[in-house]
């Protein structure tokens, strides 16, 4: 019986793969718009329509579209090539920044009828995004256009569309698995079931037995050198104590070994029939427990050659110092607040999961083969580096690529994959791909590190800081990777953004025998911004001062030196100052406000704001060098390293560049991320695709410009003062020479039109940002309704309002995100709980209000044209934001997110048993001026 599938007008009759599904299918004929994100129907990425129906392709199975007419994102076009409506919507509203899961909104949206456009919470249901925060995607369902158009020389400061959003709508943006490699193997690996065990032995004779297995690596094939899979700039921020494969395991999901097959099903047959003894050691879960003595040791490794800080201790790094005297300060004080605050793990839940695919090409020089890594990474030159170290290859023998990256968020700044496909790869000679399922995503990659805050703040009466103690305790899990540096930056701003005589801290990063903790949004600051915050919100309540008043008073000012007792970093200046201005937002959306009205009967109201600092870029340098080439056809061309993955750093690099050549932003092409196209980035990390890689590229665009001029001025001699660049030309003296002319004589002449820009990370400066809820709370149920929320950025110049807009509203719904119910669970043995979005809580689309965010009017001294980073600092203040509002409205202070309904009901029911429930009926009606 014959199979038969017409697929976007082609005709396929290929069988399925028994058990296939419809997505593997049709991206094995090339249809890559379809995207793999969830693996259990959850993220809807890989919607396709069968029979005009939108269906999730990965619960589909291939044989039942025997005989369908299926189309994929690539197919939604019009019949003569126009866009479809929804196509147009998407992109004049840019409702998508990584773009990963845009297809599965387009192709639901697609289907929608008007009933169901009027409730968009209950149509989009099945449809996950972890960029936007959903309000973008509105804006494109109702026809909302944000998308400016461009003007030559008036780039900065405009809503410009990202270059590549024709692609993203039309399936056609290539990531990391859109592409065919030919004779390509499929790796998979064995996983650990211990949170601590060594490898007695590893009998891999029945796995090679296994048809269509070509290889199995183990411990014994791996190379005994140590390293990180952290990425830094200078590697040695981080502890050296990962083995690509290592005979002792330190958490269940570690990597044990590695089978490589023609197929997934082979390599994943392969696994299962790898005979592995273990001798099961002690293990430890909690970082306090761990730091004591007796404790089951995580790493007995030599201190001074791998950087951990005491390994007897399982302690990685640790900081300590104070400023004056807490002692003195708090006896000074009127009244001293003492508590404990805990943070959760959080995973970063990328839609596009890890993983890389390396293969081999010709080196252009003809001088033999090199390497190359297709991945999906922020820092694709640090991943060579490493890849180097490793495996004592030339710099020019491996290439790391990293296509349209699908979110990162930090968890990507990381080399979870890329060295042991290569290890295969060189073992074979031949392409070899791992991809991550999504359960492998929260057992074998890397979560936010949880956090343990103990605060104790003095003030007096009138609301002036005398002290400021914080002791940090942060789970590191059973790698270092990031520990110490998070750790670090952890107790910086937050601790430098008030005045305080007396400031006194004790970190420390502990090695348990967890899922490693890494790079996360935020790096450190959201967890203990949590702390601080809620502390500064509880002081001001019980000396009776406005909170807003009471930041007021002690928050540091412009030009005021930042002070932390972990450590002063020099090369950070306050360039620019809009703190003030973000409290005012706050004040004036709560004079304003009166989304009270909108709480149920009954329910209680509350109010609560945050605020919090953040560098705009990580201490010790951080690099980027770029190249920008006047083209034979009188376009330009940007060579800059920064990877794209919903950031925007290439649309912003784009407008920076046509501002200073006085084009527009369609005449300029840009090539990223690639090593052997580009120099030297150090990675799309620390906010730092604006303020570091795009003071390169102004640097590169405004040499350009120089050259051009001058060039110009010669070849019409005129004098340079009386030229001017055009939009396609240069006006010398009224007279206009094109810039095909001009290159072509610069040829002629061996001038070469081209300019370079390097810019090293140094000096930083600092951004500002304030959050404010409105909340409702049903003390009968816990149920929690956020009535209004208002964020208040301090971003300096900015360089695209409405891609930075999304950079807020995207920071603070995967903030509220952690903030209301995500939590990586792990049971007493180690083992993740929550390994599928089923189980683990993501945003959709209801969950998540429509945030107002306000920009600052301010121009920073440092940052490229006045701009600051803006892609973490969002993050922050959201969490102790809703815990002071929730405090506000319940008398409760929670100290533990996520703030999770039964937890609430549980406290509210145990406060209205000691007699709290006092004042809640004037909390459902609360002052218009919401002071307390």
């Amino acid at each position: 019986m014959s199979y038969a599938l017409h697929v976007n007008g082609r005709d396929f009759d290929a069988e399925p793969r028994p058990g296939q599904c419809l997505r593997t299918y049709l991206r094995d004929r090339g249809w890559f718009g379809v995207k793999k994100g969830c693996d259990g129907g959850d993220c809807g990425a890989c919607t396709v329509h069968v029979d005009g129906e939108p269906v999730h392709s990965c619960l589909y199975p291939a044989v039942r579209a025997d005989g369908r007419r299926v189309t994929t994102v690539e197919g939604l076009a019009e019949p003569d090539g126009e866009l479809h409506p929804v196509q147009r919507k998407f992109l004049g509203a840019q409702g998508f920044q990584c773009g990963f899961c845009t297809a599965g909104f387009l192709m639901t949206t697609a289907k929608l009828d008007e009933e169901q456009l009027t409730d968009l919470p209950r149509a989009l249901k099945g449809n996950l995004c972890r960029c936007t925060g959903y309000r973008a995607i509105e804006d494109a369902i109702r026809g909302v256009s944000h998308v400016e158009e461009p003007r030559p020389g008036e780039s900065v400061g405009r809503s410009l569309g990202a270059p590549a959003g024709p692609q993203v709508v039309t399936g056609t943006a290539r990531y990391t698995f859109d592409i065919e490699v030919e004779g390509l193997l499929h790796m998979k690996l064995l996983r650990s079931p211990h949170p601590h065990a060594r490898i007695v032995s590893i009998d891999t004779a029945d796995a090679l037995r296994v048809p269509g297995v070509r290889l199995v690596l183990t411990h014994h094939d791996a190379p005994e050198r140590l390293f990180s899979s952290a990425r830094h700039e200078h590697p040695t921020e981080d502890p050296d104590d990962t083995r690509v494969l290592d005979d002792t395991v330190r958490f269940v999901g570690q990597r044990v070994a590695a089978v490589v097959a023609d197929t997934e099903g082979a390599a994943e047959e392969g696994c299962r029939r790898i005979a592995v003894e273990y001798e099961v050691l002690p293990h430890v879960l909690d970082p306090e427990e761990a730091m004591r003595p007796g404790a089951p040791v995580v790493h007995a490794k030599d201190s001074a050659d791998c950087r951990i800080s005491r390994p007897q201790d399982n302690v990685v790094g640790e900081v300590h110092g104070e400023i004056g005297s807490v002692e003195q300060g708090f006896a000074e004080a009127d009244l001293v607040y003492e508590e404990t605050f805990r943070t959760q793990r959080v995973q970063h839940a990328s839609l596009e999961t890890h993983g890389a695919v390396a293969y081999f090409e010709e080196k252009e020089d003809g001088d033999g083969e090199r390497i190359v890594v297709r991945s999906s990474t922020q820092v694709p030159f640090l991943t060579r580096r490493a890849l180097c170290a490793l495996y004592d290859l030339p710099e020019d023998g491996v290439r790391v690529v990293a296509g349209r990256v699908g979110g990162g968020f930090g968890g990507k700044q990381e080399m979870l994959t890329e060295d042991v496909v290569v290890l295969a790869a060189m073992r074979l000679h031949r392409p070899v791909k791992l991809e991550f399922t999504r359960a492998e995503q929260f057992f074998g990659a890397t979560t936010r590190h949880p956090f343990t805050i103990g605060i104790k703040a003095g003030a007096k009466r009138d609301g002036t800081l005398t002290a400021l103690q914080l002791r940090v305790v942060s789970n590191t899990g059973a790698y270092g990777n990031h520990g110490p540096a998070v750790m670090f930056h952890s107790v910086g701003e937050s601790m430098a953004v008030y005045r305080a005589p007396h400031k006194k801290v004790n970190a420390y990063s502990v090695y348990t025998h967890c899922v490693p903790a890494g790079a996360f949004r935020g790096y450190g600051l959201g967890q203990v911004t949590f702390a601080v915050e809620s502390t500064m919100d509880e002081l001001a309540r019980r000396l009776g001062i406005d909170p807003l008043v009471f930041r007021e008073r002690n928050i540091i000012g412009p030009g005021e030196h930042m002070i932390s007792p972990g450590g002063e970093e020099e090369d950070l200046h306050i360039a620019s100052y809009g703190l003030d201005q973000c409290l005012q937002v706050v004040r004036d959306a709560i004079a304003a406000d009166r989304s009270a009205d909108d709480a149920p009967e009954g329910w209680l109201v509350g109010q609560g704001t945050a605020m919090s600092m953040i560098a705009t870029g990580p201490p010790g340098g951080h690099y980027a060098d770029a190249t920008v080439t006047l083209l034979e056809d009188g376009t330009y061309d940007i060579a800059v390293g920064t990877a794209e993955f919903g950031n925007g750093t290439t649309t912003v690099h784009k407008q920076i560049t046509a501002g200073a050549l006085g084009t527009t932003v369609d005449r300029i092409v840009i090539r990223q991320s690639d090593t052997d196209v580009v120099r030297h980035d150090t990675g799309a990390f620390g906010s730092a695709g604006t303020v570091v890689a795009g003071k390169a590229v102004m640097r590169a665009a405004n040499g350009l410009a120089e050259r051009i001029l001058s060039f110009a001025a010669e070849y019409a001699r005129t004098p340079r003062s009386q030229c001017r660049l055009l939009t396609d030309a240069v006006e010398c003296a009224g007279r206009t020479v094109p810039l095909k002319e001009l290159h072509e004589a610069a040829r002629e002449r061996d001038v070469e039109l081209a300019a370079d820009g390097h810019w090293g990370g140094s000096p930083r400066s600092v951004a500002f940002n304030a959050q404010w809820f409105r909340i409702a709370v049903d003390p009968d149920t816990g149920e929690i309704r956020i009535l209004r929320s208002v964020h208040a950025a301090d971003a300096g110049k900015v360089m695209n309002p409405m891609q930075c807009r999304g950079q807020v509203e995207g920071g603070v719904a995967q903030a509220l995100g952690a903030t209301l119910f995500e939590q990586v669970l792990v049971d007493a043995g180690g083992k993740v709980l929550t390994p599928a979005f089923r189980r683990y809580r993501l945003p959709a689309f209801a969950d998540v209000p429509r945030t107002e965010v306000h920009f600052m009017v301010t121009s920073d001294a440092i940052g490229p044209l006045g701009a600051k980073s803006m892609s973490e600092s969002p993050f922050n203040p959201v969490a102790p934001a809703f815990g002071n509002a929730l405090r506000d409205a319940t008398g409760v202070r929670f100290t533990e997110v996520p703030f999770l309904r039964d937890k609430v009901w549980l406290a509210l029911a145990e406060h209205r048993a000691e007699g709290g429930e006092e004042g809640w009926s004037s909390r459902a009606h609360p002052s218009r001026e919401g002071s307390v």
